[in-house]
């Protein structure tokens, strides 16, 4: 079982997560060309598209850590250190992405196509989740977007070269 379990949680990492980090990590300089020109129609496609990917994958992330749990759990390993911490930074990962990258992200993409809110101010129809949209947007998607990144890019390191891995790494 183990295998298996190990199986589903590297799978779930490379296609859950990594499309999230990619997407992410285009959108902000997507969210300049559009900033550049609303008008330009492919470049607000491009936006919403990015945008869409890492809302849908996401939410499909969380296939990450429940395999990562059964799979620690058939391993023994659930009161390890490094597991720990790896589950520490999984959950600020989860953090950076769900309060500082999709809100700015869905934000920006109401301000430049106009939708939501007054048009302009990145503001939602209901008033909740208010992200201020200005010229620094795309700077401070950049910088959330690069603490996530740094942060799988971690927790994927001490799943390699574990502590008392059995692998002899």
């Amino acid at each position: 079982m183990t295998k298996f379990f190990l199986t589903l949680h590297v799978l779930a990492a490379i296609l859950a997560v990594g499309p999230v980090t990619v997407a992410a990590s285009m959108f902000p300089p997507a969210l300049r060309r559009a900033q550049a020109d609303p008008q330009d129609a492919a470049a607000v496609a491009s936006l919403r598209l990015l945008q869409r990917i890492c809302s849908v994958y996401a939410f499909v992330g969380v296939a990450v850590p429940i395999t990562g749990f059964a799979t620690g759990g058939s391993l023994g390993v659930l009161g390890s250190a490094w597991l720990i911490a790896s589950i520490i930074l999984t959950m600020a990962a989860a953090v950076v992405l769900i309060i500082l990258v999709l809100p700015r992200q869905e934000a920006a993409l109401e301000a430049v196509t106009g939708k939501g809110g007054d048009g302009m101010g990145g503001q939602p129809a209901d008033g909740a989740g208010v992200v201020a949209v200005g010229e620094r947007t795309g700077s401070q998607l950049a910088m959330y977007t690069g603490v996530f990144n740094l942060l799988w890019a971690t927790v994927t390191v001490l799943m390699i070269i574990r502590p008392g891995s059995t692998t002899g790494a």
